[in-house]
C-alpha cells in the first residue's frame, strides 16, 4: 500500500503582500500603482489584461526602491484588488490599499 505524502498545501505567496496605491496627478487625474507582485509573474501580461479589462492605459516602470511597479491611469484600486482575488494571485487580506 502506498503512502500519501505532501498533504500540506504550500502557498508561495504567504509572506508576500501586494500594495495598491492611488497617486494624485494634475487636476482630478489619478494614477494607480501596484507593487509587490512576485517576480514569477509577467507584469507586462498583467498590464495588458488590465488595460483591456478596465479600458485604461498602463505600464510597468522600474522604481529604484520598489523594483518593478505597475502604473494604471485612473482610480482603479478596487478593480485591481478584485481582479487579483478573482485570479487567485492574492487573497483579500493580503492586499493593502493606500490613497484617498
Amino acid at each position: 500500500m502506498s503512502t500519501l505524502q505532501n498533504l500540506q498545501s504550500f502557498d508561495p505567496f504567504a509572506d508576500a503582500s501586494k500594495d495598491d496605491d492611488l497617486l494624485p496627478r494634475n487636476g482630478r487625474k489619478t494614477l494607480a500603482t501596484v507593487q509587490g507582485i512576485a517576480e514569477d509573474y509577467d507584469k507586462k501580461k498583467l498590464v495588458k489584461a488590465w488595460k483591456k479589462k478596465f479600458a485604461r492605459s498602463g505600464t510597468v516602470i522600474e522604481h529604484p526602491e520598489y523594483g518593478e511597479v505597475i502604473q494604471l491611469q485612473g482610480d482603479q484600486h478596487e478593480n485591481i484588488c478584485q481582479f487579483l482575488v478573482e485570479i487567485r494571485l492574492a487573497k483579500d487580506d493580503w492586499l493593502k490599499v493606500h490613497g484617498f
